[in-house]
């Protein structure tokens, strides 16, 4: 992908969208490269001792990953010089049913727009959206999976994510 040219870009312009699937191996992984081993990462029965649904993805997981969209569109993951997101809600990573452990059980969606631009600066901020999809739930007093070719349900995980990008 080539870098963008800063006079072609207008706000509201989409600079991409890309899914994301994260397994339980991967939590280990980012554990071992992160140093950050908290239980609540890899172990069900202490996630839930501690309050949560079962196993989290780590934030800075979470967050890294939705701004590897701007640093390929922008080219360079030099060329950007601020990030900054709120977490709104955890990234849940069910054990896999079955299979391997890098089987992928949880789905984000991360898409980025142009939110403005600095003319001066040459500077472009991007909005980006991350989402976590799921499926449906079964409809209620049946155990029926849902229909297919029904939508997942989305849920905003990062809010305010915006990075700058200087170009």
């Amino acid at each position: 992908m080539s870098a963008p040219v800063f006079e072609e870009l207008e706000k509201g312009q989409q600079i991409g969208t890309r899914e994301l699937r994260f397994s339980r191996a991967d939590l280990i992984r980012y554990a071992a490269a992160s140093g950050d081993h908290n239980p609540i990462h890899w172990n069900e029965r202490f996630a839930r001792e501690v309050g949560l649904d079962g196993v989290i993805a780590h934030g800075m997981l979470t967050m890294g990953s939705a701004v590897d969209l701007v640093s390929a569109w922008a080219g360079d993951p030099g060329a950007v010089v601020d990030y900054q997101s709120r977490f709104t809600k955890p990234v849940p990573v069910p054990d896999a049913a079955s299979g391997a452990p890098d089987t992928p059980t949880a789905r984000l969606v991360i898409s980025g727009k142009i939110g403005a631009l600095d003319l001066d600066e040459r500077r472009v901020r991007v909005d980006l959206s991350v989402e976590l999809l799921t499926e449906p739930a079964p409809e209620a007093g049946t155990n029926e999976s849902q229909d297919e070719t029904a939508e997942p349900v989305r849920t905003k995980v990062l809010a305010k994510s915006q990075a700058l990008v200087q170009l």
